[in-house]
C-alpha cells in the first residue's frame, strides 16, 4: 500500500527536530511539497505517494537532518514577490533583507528613474526586488565571487525574461576604487548586504558549511569590507543619495559609528528588524 502524505510527515518531523531543525513541520512539508510538485497547501488534499515520490522525499529528508539549507534541496528561496533559484555558490537570501528593500523602495518613492547600485548582489535578491517593485530604476548588481555570480546572472536573466525587472550584472569588487567610475556622483541609492560576520565567530552549521566564504566573513571585527564599501559608497552617490547596509545583530553601535567617521555621510541611523535586533543601517551623502 502506498504511503500517505500523513505517514511521511508524521515520521519525519520528529527526525528534522532531533537533528535541530528550527521549523520541523514546515520543512518536512515544504520538502515533501516540492517531491510532488504541488503547493504546500495541496498536501492537505492528498492521499497515497507513489513509492519513488517516497523514496526521493526520503532523501531529501536525510539530506536536510544533515544540515544541507532547505533551499539547497528545494533549489528556490522566496524573497519578497519573487522566487529566486539559490543552491551551492551563493548566499541564501533571508527574509530580515526584506526590510532593507522595504526602506530602499521608501527613499526612491516620487524619483521616476533613480540610479542603484547593489554592492555584493550574491543570488540579486535585492536588486531584483528593486527592479521588480520600482521598475523606472535602473539598477546595477555587483557581485565579485565567481561561483555566486552564475546566480545573479541565472535570476536577472529569467526575471527579464518574464518582462518583470531588468538588472545589469558586473563582475567586480565592492572595494575596488575604479568600479563604476561612469557613475561617479550620479547614483541614487547605493545598497549592500555585505560580508560581515566577525572572523571565528560561531555560525549554524548550514551557514559554514554551505554559504561561500566570500560572503560571509568581514575580517577582525566583522568590518574589514564595510570600510571599503564606504569609500566606493561616497563616490558614487550624488548629494542628497541614500546608501543602506544590512549587519550583524552585534554591529548596531559599531557600523553606525563608523559610518559616522566619514564626512561624506549624515543622519545616519539604525534600524531593527521584526524581532527588534538592530539590522541595518542607514545615511545620507551630504552636499
Amino acid at each position: 500500500m502506498p504511503a500517505t502524505c500523513r505517514a511521511l510527515l508524521t515520521a519525519a518531523v520528529p527526525r528534522l527536530s532531533a537533528a535541530g531543525i528550527e521549523s520541523p513541520r514546515v520543512d518536512a512539508e515544504l520538502l515533501l511539497a516540492h517531491v510532488l510538485g504541488v503547493p504546500r497547501a495541496r498536501l492537505l488534499t492528498l492521499d497515497g505517494v507513489d513509492d519513488d515520490v517516497a523514496a526521493r522525499f526520503e532523501e531529501l529528508l536525510t539530506q536536510r537532518a544533515d544540515r544541507v539549507p532547505l533551499q539547497h534541496l528545494t533549489g528556490r528561496a522566496p524573497f519578497r514577490h519573487l522566487e529566486l533559484a539559490v543552491g551551492p555558490g551563493v548566499f541564501v537570501p533571508r527574509p530580515e533583507t526584506e526590510q532593507l528593500v522595504g526602506w530602499a523602495l521608501e527613499q526612491l518613492r516620487g524619483t521616476v528613474a533613480p540610479v542603484v547600485v547593489d554592492l555584493g548582489s550574491g543570488s540579486g535578491a535585492i536588486a531584483l526586488s528593486i527592479a521588480s517593485e520600482h521598475p523606472g530604476a535602473r539598477v546595477t548588481a555587483v557581485e565579485r565571487d565567481p561561483g555566486a555570480i552564475e546566480w545573479t546572472r541565472h535570476n536577472a536573466a529569467a526575471r527579464a525574461a518574464a518582462g518583470d525587472a531588468r538588472v545589469e550584472v558586473l563582475a567586480g569588487d565592492m572595494t575596488d576604487p575604479g568600479l563604476l567610475r561612469e557613475l561617479d556622483g550620479d547614483v541614487d541609492l547605493v545598497v549592500s548586504n555585505p560580508p560581515y560576520v566577525p572572523d571565528g565567530a560561531r555560525v549554524p552549521r548550514e551557514v559554514a558549511d554551505h554559504d561561500p566564504p566570500l560572503a560571509l566573513w568581514g575580517g577582525p571585527d566583522g568590518l574589514d569590507v564595510v570600510r571599503g564599501l564606504l569609500v566606493t559608497a561616497a563616490r558614487l552617490l550624488r548629494p542628497g543619495g541614500v546608501l543602506g547596509i544590512e549587519h550583524a545583530d552585534q554591529q548596531g553601535r559599531t557600523l553606525p559609528a563608523l559610518v559616522r567617521t566619514r564626512r561624506e555621510f549624515a543622519d545616519v541611523d539604525d534600524h531593527p528588524d521584526l524581532a527588534g535586533r538592530p539590522r541595518f543601517t542607514t545615511a545620507r551623502r551630504t552636499g
